[in-house]
């Protein structure tokens, strides 16, 4: 029984250890889950001297962890993202995939000598970006960008997986058989069946989630426990009768998530914890599965695939994809560098040594290799490149506390904290909380006061609140400290406010913009730009009219234009025909900074 202790001082250490380096990792900016994978390594054949080469057992770990990852990703995900990014992000995750294969698999066949079908192989392993390494940058590390592109790149990670495992399924099953012939049918009819049972199973799946939960009353903490039950029985049957198990958790996650849940407060809470837990473990066990003596034969090619994935291979498929779409250059750029490869892709490099391929570990090797150069070039830049880019969202000071309530009489109500800044507009005596936000405590040197009693604030104080979702914006800015002639401020909100019920032929005439002579006498900025924005606006959002550019400062309950600021162009620029802005430029460099125009 010796070993059992072992196992557990070990499985235990390692988790303790990978949870201890993440502050580190967050001091010095590194991708947090190639700190995990590295720990793995450390641990493994040729360090430590752990000894892990069980393909089968790695597999049914990675894909257990996966599928929570990934039911959190969609519970995670609002309605309203999926509505402004589902174009897109679909046509990434499905033809952006099925390009990134044939692209990287050319380059496969050269630099690896592989025959077509392993070829393809490989980049069909190396096709998705990762939903862990994506959701962490975006949501947790510390990049925040513009909505509109961020619930692009999110809704695209969490929903690429299923074409991916699909691609490397159906391509191992021809390499097995040899046989080459029947592709495209093959491709046809496993696509429809993947995805069209992933989708009905995730949806019903996700409906009959909550309808458990809400007609069954239970202890507190069983709630979570019988939610994510549910959910990888979702994985599991739709996976046994032949769909995407993957799609399927995540469709059924986006709407349990979406839908009015007992307790779902408190299984936000919980399930964070376990995927964190789950994502530790994956990249633990596929970190200590590769054997990195093993990559000598391989590194090379592995490399130059890598980088040649992420100069060519992700940028041309992010390209095309979005072409239709008719997005702003930076934002077309920064979607192509931000094509983090992550677990899946080592998992998927697992699963032709589990499907019996012969020389199977040239894959799970060089799909090792291409991870680690993603995660390190890619991963280390990406808020660089956002703010080369100029995607990057001016910070506000949130909340010291954000907590949601389940309260009879206030459904969707939060207990808000923040700290009163020097500069805070909250210190004015004629700033107020919005309607439908209300002050409950203000604690001062430690004493508990009423609103009344603590009138007016001071700097320091901590303001207790509660308020709906739609208010919290509202509430950031109050209780920053932004100062009002800040330079990233003014570029990102505009120079100045104006009306946004003012008419559009008045500002036509004001800026003699000819463009706009024929519009309707009674249109309303917020109209105007509601129409140009498809009813989905977003803050940050700008559209070029003439020499001007109309900016989104501030939208009421996700539908309604509430604030509109004005910005001046520059650079010369010319008006193409669907109203974005292209200027006139002399490098690359410039051309992709100094774009604009409404990111749809």
């Amino acid at each position: 029984m010796e070993w059992m202790n072992v196992a557990i001082l070990v499985g235990a250490g390692l988790i303790a250890l990978s949870t201890i380096t993440s502050a580190v990792a967050f001091r010095f900016s590194a991708p947090l889950l190639l700190v995990f994978l590295c720990i793995g390594l450390i641990a493994g054949e040729d360090g430590l001297g752990l000894v892990f080469n069980d393909a089968q057992v790695a597999y049914f770990l990675g894909s257990l962890a996966l599928a929570i990852i990934l039911f959190d990703s969609g519970f995670g995900t609002r309605t309203q993202t999926l509505k402004r990014a589902a174009a897109p992000a679909f046509l990434l995750a499905t033809v952006g995939v099925l390009l990134t294969t044939l692209v990287v698999g050319a380059a496969a066949r050269h630099l690896l000598e592989l025959s077509w079908l392993h070829a393809l192989l490989m980049g069909a392993i190396i096709s998705s970006t990762d939903a862990a390494a994506v959701f962490f940058l975006l949501r947790v590390g510390g990049v925040k960008i513009y909505k509109r592109v961020r619930s692009m790149l999110e809704v695209e990670s969490g929903s690429n997986d299923p074409m991916a495992i699909f691609l490397t399924v159906l391509f191992i099953e021809m390499i097995v058989a040899d046989k080459s012939s029947g592709l495209v049918s093959s491709f046809v009819q496993g696509f429809g069946l993947q995805m069209g049972l992933g989708i009905a199973a995730g949806l019903v799946g996700g409906f009959l989630i909550v309808e458990i939960v809400n007609r069954i009353t239970l202890e507190d903490a069983l709630y979570p426990i019988l939610v994510i039950s549910c959910a990888l029985c979702v994985f599991a049957v739709t996976a046994h009768f032949g769909g995407s198990g993957f799609l399927a958790v995540y469709v059924a996650g986006i709407v349990a998530g979406n839908r009015a849940m007992k307790g779902a407060a408190k299984l936000r809470r919980y399930q964070q914890g376990m995927t964190w837990l789950a994502q530790i473990v994956m990249f633990l066990v596929l970190g200590l599965f590769v054997t990195p003596s093993e990559f000598g034969s391989v590194l090379l090619p592995a490399l130059l695939l890598g980088l040649f994935l992420i100069v060519i291979g992700r940028p041309l498929a992010v390209l095309l994809c979005l072409l239709p779409f008719r997005l702003d250059r930076a934002t077309v750029a920064f979607s192509s560098w931000v094509g983090l490869r992550g677990a899946v892709s080592i998992l998927l490099g697992i699963l032709p040594t589990v499907m019996g391929v012969e020389n199977a570990d040239i894959f799970i090797n060089v799909a090792f290799i291409m991870v680690l150069t993603s995660l390190v070039v890619q991963g280390w830049t990406i808020k660089a490149a956002a703010q080369w880019l100029k995607l990057i969202v001016p910070s506000e000071t949130g909340p010291l506390e954000r907590v949601e309530l389940e309260l009879p009489g206030s459904p969707g109500h939060e207990l808000l904290v923040y700290r009163v800044l020097a500069q805070s507009p909250f210190l004015s005596r004629v700033a107020t909380v919005p309607h439908g936000a209300h002050v409950s405590l203000v604690i001062r040197r430690e004493n508990m006061l009423s609103p009344e009693a603590a009138w007016p604030p001071q700097p320091d104080d901590l303001v207790y609140l509660f308020a709906r979702p739609e208010h919290v914006p509202h509430l950031d800015r109050l209780f920053s400290q932004f100062k009002s002639k800040d330079a990233h401020l003014v570029e990102y909100f505009g120079e100045f406010s104006v009306d946004p019920q003012a008419r559009m032929v008045d500002l036509a005439t004001v800026y003699g913009l000819s463009d706009l002579v024929a519009i309707h006498p009674a249109l309303t900025i917020a109209d105007y730009m509601g129409e140009r924005l498809k009813g989905r606006p977003v803050v940050g959002d700008r559209i070029a009219v003439g020499p001007v550019d109309l900016v989104v400062q501030r939208v009421h309950q996700g539908r309604a234009i509430a604030a509109v600021g004005l910005s001046f162009a520059t650079d010369s620029p010319t008006i193409a025909s669907n109203g974005t802005r292209s200027a006139t430029w002399g490098t690359l460099g410039k051309w992709l900074r100094t774009s604009r125009g409404p990111r749809d």
